[in-house]
C-alpha cells in the first residue's frame, strides 16, 4: 500500500533525531529515538527503518538453527530446486517483498546474507561454554573463565565474515535463554523494573527455584556454585547459621539446600530475595558486558539486538540489558497482547524493543470467547482478527523497532490453516497468513507515523 505524502513526509530524518540518542556507526544500521519520543531503526543511508522480519528462511525451515535437517519442508524444496541454492533464494527474498518484509530474521540461509534484503544474526553465546541447566534455568556459567575464552572464539568466528556488511542490521546474542527468575521479578515489582503487565500470560505456576537458589545447588565442579557461597557467605563471616537466619530456613548444612531445590522447594523469604536479586544483577551484568566486549572487539560496527527473551526475565536481568552493551531489548510476547510486551520491556528502561516469535496461531488467539458470537465467527476469522489487532498495536508503540514472524514454514506438526509458518510443508504460500501480513506490513509505517501526527 502506497504511503501519502503527508505519510512520507512524517516518517523522521536523521534531523529529526535526538544527537545523543544515536547508537551505531554511521554507514551502519543505527538505532536512535526521534524528539517526539519514538524510536526507529536508522538504515545505512539515515533513513528511518521499522523492520519486518522472518525467522527460519531456509532450505529446511529450522527456526533453531540453520544446519540441514531431514523433513518434509527440506524434501519439498529438493524436489522443487534440486541442488539449485539460488533458485531458493531468488524465491524466498521474492516471496518476503511481495508480502512487504524487509528483513531476514534468524537462522536464514548463510547465502543470503548481502543479496540485497536486510538481515540478522544469532551467536549463540550462551552455549558455547560451561552452561547451568538445572531446576529450570538454562544460562551460561558467566563465571568460568572457560566460558568467556569460549564466547570470544565463538564471536571471531562468527563476527568475522558480517564485519564491514551494510546489510546486517546486528547481533542476537542468544536464543531462548531461561533466567529463572522469582515470579514478583517477572511481574516487575521489584528493582524499580515496572514491566507491569509484560509477559502476562506467565508466573501463574507454582513457585520455582530461582538462580541464585539454583547455583548454590550446583556441583562443586561448577564455577557458580563457588561464587554463589563466596556472595552469600562473605558478609556472614562464612557463618551457614546467619544465613539461615536471614533466610528464614532450616539449613544445617549445604547438601540441605541442595535437596530442596532437588525437589523443587524454592526459597521465598524476603531474605533470600534480596540476595537473590543482588546476585542476579551481577549474573546478568557479566552475561552482558561480556557479550558485548566479544562482539565489539571483532565487529564494532553492528548492533547488538539482545538475547531473544523467551520467558519474562525479570526486572533485574532488563536492568543490566541496557546500552551500551545492549542496543536494543529483543522479546517474545507471551500472549495476544504484543504491546504490552514491548511497553514492559520499554519501560523497565527506556530501551528500544524488537519483538520476536511473532505468531497468531496459538491458543491465545485461537480459543473461543466464554460468550458465543451471535455471528457464529469462526476460528480462522477470531485468529486473523487478533492477530490484526496485535501488530496493528505492535506497530504503533513507541518503544519498537520492527518484529520478527516466528518461522518461514510449518513444522511437521502444525495443521494449516493454523500453522505458524509463512508457507506450508510443501512450500505452498500460507495465505491466511500472508495476505493479512502483506496488508499490514505495507502500513506498518504509515501505523506509526499516524501516531507521531494523532
Amino acid at each position: 500500500m502506497a504511503q501519502s505524502p503527508r505519510d512520507v513526509a512524517l516518517i523522521p530524518t536523521l534531523e529529526d533525531f535526538r544527537p545523543d540518542s544515536l547508537r551505531g556507526t554511521p554507514g551502519f544500521f543505527r538505532v536512535g529515538q526521534a524528539r517526539d519520543g519514538q524510536w526507529w531503526l536508522v538504515d545505512p543511508l539515515g533513513q528511518a527503518f521499522f523492520s519486518k522480519g522472518v525467522a527460519g528462511v531456509n532450505r529446511s525451515g529450522r527456526v533453531d538453527g540453520r544446519l540441514p535437517m531431514p523433513g518434509p519442508y527440506s524434501a519439498a524444496v529438493a524436489a522443487k530446486y534440486g541442488d539449485d541454492a539460488h533458485g531458493f533464494m531468488r524465491a524466498a527474498i521474492g516471496r518476503l517483498r511481495a508480502w512487504n518484509f524487509n528483513t531476514l530474521g534468524s537462522w536464514a540461509e548463510e547465502a543470503l546474507a548481502d543479496q540485497g534484503m536486510y538481515y540478522t544474526e544469532v551467536l549463540g553465546l550462551g552455549e558455547c561454554g560451561p552452561v547451568i541447566h538445572s531446576a529450570g534455568a538454562r544460562v551460561p556459567d558467566v563465571f568460568d573463565p572457560a566460558w568467556r575464552e569460549a564466547v570470544e572464539r565463538q564471536a571471531a568466528e562468527l563476527c568475522a565474515p558480517h564485519r564491514g556488511s551494510r546489510e546486517l542490521i546486528g547481533y542476537y546474542t542468544d536464543h531462548a535463554l531461561n533466567w529463572a527468575q522469582p515470579r514478583a521479578e517477572m511481574a516487575g515489582e521489584n528493582a524499580g523494573g515496572r514491566m507491569g503487565a509484560a509477559f502476562s500470560g506467565e508466573g501463574r505456576e507454582a513457585e520455582r527455584p530461582s538462580l541464585l537458589q539454583i547455583c548454590l545447588s550446583l556441583e562443586p565442579s561448577q564455577r557458580a556454585y563457588h561464587a554463589a557461597w563466596e556472595f552469600v557467605l562473605a558478609t556472614r563471616r562464612g557463618d551457614l547459621a546467619v544465613l539461615a537466619k536471614d533466610w528464614a530456613v532450616e539449613l544445617p548444612n549445604k547438601e540441605t539446600l541442595r535437596q530442596l531445590t532437588h525437589r523443587e522447594v524454592a526459597l521465598v523469604s524476603a531474605g533470600y530475595l534480596r540476595d537473590q536479586r543482588l546476585f542476579a544483577r551481577e549474573f546478568a551484568r557479566r552475561y552482558f558486558a561480556t557479550g558485548a566486549a566479544a562482539i565489539r572487539a571483532h565487529d564494532p560496527d553492528h548492533l547488538i539486538l539482545g538475547c531473544r527473551f523467551q520467558q519474562a526475565p525479570g526486572a533485574v536481568v532488563l536492568a543490566e540489558c541496557v546500552y551500551p552493551n545492549v542496543d536494543v531489548v529483543s522479546a517474545r510476547a507471551a500472549d495476544a497482547f504484543w504491546e504490552k510486551t514491548a511497553q514492559g520491556c520499554h519501560a523497565a528502561r527506556a530501551m528500544p524493543v524488537l519483538l520476536v516469535e511473532a505468531g497468531w496461531n496459538g491458543e491465545a488467539f485461537t480459543r473461543a470467547p466464554a460468550v458465543r458470537d451471535a455471528r457464529g465467527v469462526t476460528t480462522v476469522e477470531r485468529m486473523l482478527k487478533k492477530g490484526r489487532a496485535a501488530l496493528e498495536k505492535l506497530c504503533a508503540q513507541r518503544g519498537v523497532v520492527g518484529y520478527e514472524w516466528a518461522a518461514w514454514a510449518d513444522g511437521e506438526a502444525d495443521a494449516p490453516p493454523f500453522g505458524r509458518g509463512l508457507v506450508h510443508v510443501d512450500d505452498r504460500e500460507a495465505r491466511e497468513h500472508t495476505e493479512l501480513l502483506s496488508d499490514l506490513n505495507g502500513r506498518a509505517e504509515r501505523l506509526r507515523v499516524k501516531r507521531r501526527s494523532g
